[in-house]
């Protein structure tokens, strides 16, 4: 047995029982999941329907607690991975999962990148844009290549710290509606909503590394069933941060924006429209603030993915090569990690070049519409029967929740394909 089986093998915490931090894997895949994109479509929700959706906001930390938390208790219930189970389902897992992490990387790593650097271009016009998003690149790779979890926890605790206090002080400066709030409890679908309200529901806080979860939680050293209420606890407490300021973006939507009467685009170039609305109607102050909450979000999703995927991708290829469970190769600074770090991150500069062109923009739309969908639904195969020991089977109640979940993210999944893909047959 490997010494770094041995070592995962022992409690790290002395056999004592295990207790809550409020720093957690949970944190760090609520943090790297809302990105630019999530912001602006809540901003925008805001700006055209007020709260009408806040409704949606509230079911969509729902359904996230009960994505993840299937996830984590897929891993501590049985001591395997995310990808491990999913080679129980058949192999057509394998034969999805493998060339979509390879050309999910090559597209994000870019846009990524690009949405890092925006504010900080904006603030520091001096240099342009694309030298930006190098240093983005560049700086998370540095961070991820050389840290270790600890040290990259830490620096999402300190990313979203400054989300937080920017983007919900803002909401505050903003004065909310509270009985207009209190009004957007209500479940209600507004004229021309539907997309908005699908978005909220099933987008804002959801990629990829939401399957990284489990692999964050053996590397805080949280691998047994033990850990199973104090994991329950950091995903849950999480995603109510994440749902508060989720609710801080809209409500500068509805507050800020609506009453300014502009229109906010979509993409990240909707974030420093609303730079420009919060300079003129708060001050400079205000407005650069907000920009360095835009970048906080932004590089938050650099680092996790950097760090989280590569976990990812370090297990899908260490089975594909038969390297045996926590071999070396397949964890932390291991060279099936390293490799996808730096997959991540030189590789998509060459999109910096040729601009982005409309294809690769239909292929970010098409990838990031399939894969939540595939997640929820191997959930659902894994949760259930023998692949899991029947103590932390899903209840009822748990398996209508996921199978809610399942059908929303195919809806999703199916109305962005049908965005990306509808130009092509215009």
């Amino acid at each position: 047995m490997s010494e770094t089986t041995q070592q995962l093998n022992v409690d790290r915490d002395g056999g004592r029982p295990p207790k809550w931090k409020i720093v957690g894997p949970g944190l760090v895949v609520a943090a790297t999941g809302v990105g630019a994109a999530d912001m602006v479509a809540t901003l925008v929700a805001g700006s055209q329907y007020g709260y009408a959706l806040l409704w949606a906001v509230i079911l969509g930390v729902i359904l996230k607690i009960v994505l993840v938390e299937g996830a984590g208790r897929y891993t501590l219930a049985t001591g395997k991975t995310i990808f491990e189970g999913w080679k129980t389902l058949g192999p057509w897992t394998t034969w999805y999962f493998g060339p979509y992490i390879i050309i999910w990387g090559f597209v994000y790593g870019a846009t990524a990148m690009s949405s890092a650097a925006m504010p900080l271009a904006a603030l520091f016009p001096a240099l342009d844009l694309k030298i930006w998003a190098v240093i983005m690149g560049l700086l998370g790779f540095v961070l991820v290549w050389f840290g270790k979890y600890n040290f990259f926890e830490k620096i999402t605790a300190v990313l979203v710290g400054i989300m937080f206090v920017t983007v919900v002080g803002l909401a505050f400066i903003a004065v909310p509606n509270i009985p207009e709030m209190f009004k957007g409890l209500i479940p209600m679908i507004p004229e021309g909503g539907v997309v908005y309200t699908l978005a909220l529901a099933g987008g804002v806080g959801g990629t990829i590394t939401l399957a990284a979860y489990g692999y964050w939680l053996r590397e805080k050293g949280w691998y047994t069933p033990k850990w199973m209420r104090v994991m329950r606890i950091d995903n849950t407490m999480a995603y109510v941060m994440t749902g508060i300021f989720v609710i801080a973006m809209l409500i500068v939507g509805a507050e800020v924006v609506r009453a300014a009467g502009v229109a906010i685009s979509g993409g990240d170039k909707g974030l420093l429209e609303l730079a420009d609305v919060l300079r003129e109607r708060y001050g400079v102050v205000v407005g650069n603030g907000f920009l360095v909450g835009f970048w906080a979000a932004s590089f938050s999703s650099i680092i996790g993915v950097w760090n989280g995927v590569s976990l990812m991708f370090a297990d899908f290829w260490g089975h594909m090569r038969k390297k045996p469970a926590n071999h070396p190769d397949t964890m932390t600074g291991g060279k099936y990690f390293k490799f996808y770090v730096l997959w991540l991150t030189f590789p998509p500069m060459v999109l910096f070049l040729l601009d982005k062109p409309i294809a690769l923009i239909l292929a970010y739309g098409v990838l990031g519409a399939l894969f939540m969908p595939f997640l929820a639904v191997t959930l659902l195969g894994l949760l259930n029967g023998r692949r899991i020991p029947k103590e932390w089977a899903n209840r009822l109640h748990t398996n209508i929740a996921l199978a809610i979940t399942a059908i929303l993210f195919i809806i999703l999944g199916g109305q962005q394909l049908w965005k990306a893909v509808a130009p092509l047959f215009a």
